[in-house]
């Protein structure tokens, strides 16, 4: 079987965490639309490139590719992997550790799954957006798409952070929350292509397709505008205030470390 015509199939445990994680979302009263599917290859590896707004942007990615009989694997900082909780579970589905002061190993593992015709999400971004814009996007996206000749997936996630995200309570009571996702036009990345300019394009396509995922999302109004970006309307961080917020983070983690 050629690499385009090879599709993942799940480890028995992957499997029982998405049948527990259905009635999880019904519960919770989750409406879902999905927008775009038909773009996510139904053989053969892909980059699916997902924005960062909530925690559970990764879950609800991933249920995008599901009626498509399409699995994925996800990169997550290596921290998540140390976690009494979670580190089990993320070793388990066999997803794909990053440390941030040595990418070269995970970058090498992602490449290896694409080009055994995995779909692997990824935060272009690297972390989480506080303005719920999108941030600057790191090459690694670009990168790995070039280097195992898949294509590559635009992806946005819009209503999770409405659930759980940095600086504010988590909801995870029945809500009744939509949650739009919204998969765009594969990019095809040539062997020659230049990634920073490739990753500049993809960062204004998903720019546009946050802004057509925002416009058809039901409006939010009174404390959930703190959850709608600042040119909208909303009460988010600006995009410089929360840059500023990031590198106060960042600063203090350093110092934790080198403390």
């Amino acid at each position: 079987m050629s690499t385009k015509q090879r599709r993942f199939e799940p480890e028995p445990v992957y499997r029982m965490i998405v049948a527990v994680a259905r009635p999880t979302f019904f519960g919770l009263g989750l409406k879902f639309t999905f927008t775009g599917r038909e773009h996510v290859p139904r053989w053969g590896g892909a980059v699916l490139a997902v924005n960062h707004t909530g925690y559970p942007d990764f879950l609800f990615a991933a249920m995008a590719c599901r009626r498509r009989h399409r699995w994925v694997r996800f990169m997550a900082k290596k921290s998540v992997w140390s976690n009494s909780k979670t580190g089990p579970i993320m070793r388990a589905l066999k997803h794909i550790p990053v440390d941030r002061h040595a990418g070269a190993e995970s970058f090498r593992l992602a490449v290896d799954s694409l080009k055994r015709g995995e779909i692997v999400g990824v935060y272009p971004e690297a972390t989480m957006s506080r303005s719920f814009e999108i941030k600057e996007l790191k090459t690694g996206a670009v990168r790995m798409a070039q280097e195992a000749g898949v294509p590559l997936l635009p992806t946005i996630v819009w209503g999770a952070q409405r659930l759980w995200t940095k600086d504010v309570p988590k909801n995870l009571k029945r809500s009744g929350i939509p949650i739009h996702v919204t998969i765009g036009e594969p990019m095809v990345i040539g062997p020659d292509d230049d990634a920073q300019a490739r990753t500049e394009e993809l960062r204004e396509i998903m720019k546009r397709l946050l802004d057509q995922t925002i416009a058809a999302y039901p409006p939010m109004t009174g404390e959930d505008l703190r959850f709608l970006p600042a040119r909208l309307g909303g009460t988010a961080p600006t995009y410089e205030e929360a840059y500023a917020k990031d590198l106060a983070d960042m600063k203090r983690k350093k110092d934790e470390f080198t403390g």
